[in-house]
Parts: C-alpha cells; sequence; structure tokens
C-alpha cells in the first residue's frame, strides 16, 4: 500500500490527470478506497478523476464521515451522476445518514421514478428491513420455461443488485419462491419454472428489525433474501453485503456499549469532541452516583469495620471478584444473545449453568482466598489474634459474591430483553458497580455471622 500512495502522490504533483486516471482505474476497488484514507485531502480529487463506475464502487465502500466530506466538495455534475448510479438500498443508507436539507438538495438529483422510490424506501423505520432493500431484482412466473426466463434476464439483468437468485410471483406479485441461477442453467431449455420450485422458501418481512435479518442470513447459505409486505407480496430483495455492513455496525455499537457509553455513531477520530464527552457522561454519572451507594454500605457497617479493622484491607478483594465474574457472565450472555445461541426462554437453563459455574468458580477463588490469609498470619500474624475467623469470612463471603455476580451478570440482559431494551446497555461496568454494593452487603453480614463474638465482646 505504501508504494501506491507514494505513486499516487507523484501524479497529484504532476497534475497529470489522465495519467492519474489511467492509474486509478488499474487499481482494485478496495486499494482506491484505502487510498482515500491514507489520502483524505484527496479524496474528492480521486473520487473525481476515477470512471464513474469505479467511483460508485468505491464511495458505497466508505464508512459514512468519508462519504459526506467527499461529496460536500465534488463538482455538481459529479455528485448528480454519483447519487444517481448508486444502487438504492446504498442511496438509502447514505440519505438517512445525512441532514434533512442536505438530502433534500441531493434527492433533486435524481430522475422522478428514482426520487418516488427514495423517499418509499426513506419511508421506513430507521432499523427494519425496509431500509435495507432494494427494489432490483428478477421476478419471473411459474409458468415460463428456462428459455424465457434466460432471456428475461439478459434484458433486465443490468439493472438488477443480484441475479444469482431468481424469484418467482404470480400475476399479484405475491412472492411463491426463489430459484437459485444454476438449477436454471444446468436443466434444459423446455423446462418450466414450476418444475423447479422446491417451496423451501426463505423470506424477510420489510417491517422486521435489521438484527433479526442478521440471525437468517447466518442460519441460511444465502447471497440474498427477497423482502415481502404483510400480504406476501414482494417488494424487494437484501443482499448479504448490506447485511456485514449492518452486522459490523451492531457489532461495534454493542461493544462501545458494554463499555459503559453510548454508541458514538462516527468513526473515534472524527467525532467532535464534545459530542464525545457528552456520548460518555451519561454513564459515568449514573454509575458515580450509583457507587456511592457503596459508602452508604460501609457507613451502615462502620462499627463492624471499627471492632474488626482487618476486614477493611479485603474490600477491594471482594468488591473485584464480584464485579469480574458479573462482567464476565453478562458479557457472555450478551455475546450469546446477539448470535441467537440463547434467548429470553432459555433463562432458566442460563440460570442453572449459572449458579453451577458460579459456585464452583466462587469455591475456587474462596479457598484460594481463606489460604492466601491463613498462611500469611501464619507469618507475621499480620491480621491479629482473629486472622483465623477473618480467613473464614474472606473465603465464604467470596462463594456467595461471586455466586451472586454470575447470577446478576447472567440475568440482566435477560431482563433487558424482556423489557424490550437493548441487552447491550446492562453493560459490564453497570453489573460491576450493582454487585459491587451488594458484595459489600454479602461480605459484612458474612462478618457479622462469623465474627458476632468478637464485634459483641468489643462493642461492649
Amino acid at each position: 500500500m505504501e508504494e501506491i500512495v507514494e505513486q499516487t502522490e507523484l501524479l497529484l504533483q504532476d497534475g497529470s490527470t489522465p495519467q492519474l486516471k489511467k492509474y486509478l482505474n488499474s487499481l482494485n476497488i478496495s486499494d482506491v478506497a484505502e487510498l482515500i484514507d491514507e489520502l483524505p485531502e484527496h479524496g474528492p480529487t480521486l473520487v473525481e478523476t476515477i470512471s464513474l463506475n469505479r467511483a460508485v464502487n468505491v464511495f458505497r465502500i466508505l464508512d459514512f464521515p468519508t462519504q459526506e466530506r467527499i461529496i460536500k466538495k465534488l463538482s455538481g455534475k459529479r455528485v448528480a451522476d454519483l447519487i444517481n448510479e448508486l444502487p438504492p438500498d446504498d442511496r438509502t443508507s447514505l440519505f438517512s445518514e445525512m441532514h434533512g436539507d442536505t438530502v433534500s438538495t441531493l434527492i433533486l438529483h435524481l430522475s422522478p421514478e428514482d426520487r418516488k422510490e427514495a423517499l418509499a424506501l426513506l419511508g421506513y423505520k430507521e432499523d427494519s428491513v425496509g431500509r435495507l432493500m432494494t427494489p432490483d431484482y428478477i421476478a419471473v412466473k411459474k409458468t415460463w420455461d428456462v428459455t424465457r426466463v434466460l432471456s428475461h434476464i439478459r434484458r433486465y439483468g443490468k439493472n438488477s443488485e443480484t441475479i444469482d437468485v431468481i424469484y418467482v410471483v404470480d400475476e399479484n406479485g405475491v412472492l411463491l419462491d426463489d430459484i437459485r441461477i444454476r438449477e436454471i442453467l444446468l436443466v434444459k431449455p423446455e423446462t418450466k419454472i414450476i418444475d423447479l420450485m422446491d417451496s423451501r422458501l426463505i423470506a424477510l418481512k420489510v417491517t422486521d428489525p435489521q438484527e433479526e435479518a442478521i440471525n437468517v442470513f447466518r442460519m441460511n447459505n444465502r447471497t440474498a433474501l427477497p423482502v415481502t409486505d404483510n400480504d406476501d407480496v414482494l417488494l424487494g430483495i437484501v443482499t448479504v453485503d448490506d447485511i456485514l455492513w449492518i452486522a459490523n455496525e451492531e457489532y461495534t455499537e454493542d461493544i462501545q456499549k458494554i463499555g459503559g457509553t453510548e454508541a458514538l455513531d462516527e468513526p473515534y477520530l472524527d467525532i467532535n469532541l464534545f459530542r464525545l464527552v457528552r456520548k460518555r457522561v451519561g454513564w459515568l454519572i449514573i454509575l458515580f452516583l450509583s457507587e456511592m451507594l457503596t459508602s452508604s454500605a460501609m457507613q451502615y457497617f462502620s462499627d463492624e469495620i471499627a471492632t474488626v479493622v482487618a476486614l477493611t484491607f479485603f474490600i477491594p478483594l471482594i468488591m473485584s471478584s464480584g464485579g469480574n465474574s458479573g462482567s464476565q457472565a453478562s458479557t457472555l450472555i450478551i455475546q450469546a444473545m446477539a448470535l441467537g445461541e440463547v434467548t429470553i426462554a432459555d433463562w432458566w437453563r442460563v440460570m442453572r449453568r449459572e449458579l453451577l459455574s458460579g459456585l464452583m468458580l466462587g469455591v475456587i477463588l474462596g479457598v484460594i482466598g481463606f489460604f492466601r490469609i491463613y498462611l500469611w498470619s501464619l507469618a507475621s500474624n499480620i491480621y491479629g489474634e482473629h486472622s483465623l475467623l477473618v480467613a473464614f469470612t474472606v473465603g465464604l463471603s467470596l462463594i456467595g459474591i461471586v455466586l451472586w455476580g454470575s447470577l446478576a451478570g447472567s440475568m440482566l440482559p435477560i431482563v433487558m430483553k424482556r423489557l424490550r431494551l437493548d441487552p447491550a446497555t446492562s453493560s459490564a461496568p453497570f453489573v460491576a458497580t450493582l454487585v459491587d454494593v451488594t458484595g459489600l452487603i454479602i461480605y459484612f453480614s458474612m462478618a457479622l455471622v462469623i465474627m458476632h463474638d468478637v464485634i459483641h465482646k468489643h462493642a461492649a
């Protein structure tokens, strides 16, 4: 890539547009896109210079901030050509990210038919399959023979998003089946389409959430899926390249939410500093106020702390162990739900597994904690005359706290999903804060039980 960048910079310095165009047209589309990332100040020039078809293919794989930056600096003619040549689904994706006034200006570059199509696609809910679909597909009738189908493909296939799959519809446009092109190519020309239909149809509804579409593509080996309305009328198709983009966006958004921040919606280095702070400060304030409950819990048990000072040495250990186990469980369940491996109906199976795994993890940490305190006290008596009771308190508390952390971390995402909220918002920091507070209550309650006599003796 370094060689490509250097060669491009030389051609830009020479000002030889024909040579630059020839060189850019010889590169892979992905190389040109990467070149725009490497030379952002020359991005508009590069898009303006290459052939229109290649410019469209480059433009559609750029991230939105780069698209927006480039489109603002292109000539009016190039913008019009680019917008008109973009596939409907990519055009809809671009328009949905832009401000209303900009969209109004860009839509004027479209033909009346394309303008009507763009407005119809923008009319669907933002996170629905309707926003992803393209109306460019090949549809045939079940009574046609293969010869007629191939003739139809030759005539209209150029404008189709894909010809890998052909869709069979009736006279009312109702979807009957989909047939892969290879099945059509491998039979005799006189074969009727109805003889190739197997009724193993998989289709999306135009109102389906995009996340659901991702799961359908993941479970089925398809390059495209048809999209229908509630009456099964074929409206368009969704292709796997669009699903991959959405899946990447969903993954990025979930990772950011798991980290305890709102989704950025823009690359980290492109987002305005004040917007970045605003995206992060909300959760920080909530978590900060929640952590104040930790102080309240410690104040409640202040007498016990004053009596057995050694108990305070292990507060960070207790809090971190519970928070870590909760964060682990929360992350695992959120990821499993995103992949469709776990649903709300699986809550009891999840709880049962976390009860057992949390108990085993707690016992392991509890034993380590017990022997660590016990052996250190034998060597230096650092924890005072009641070190054995302190060791039992810490060991048993760890069992309870790790168990509780595992249960809380695994159940919170399921509860959030049940409440129709994003499971990722029950993020690791949120779970850790919850378990911190409850962990202290478990710890000092355990101390009251095990060290009851010691505490009351000192109190008296």
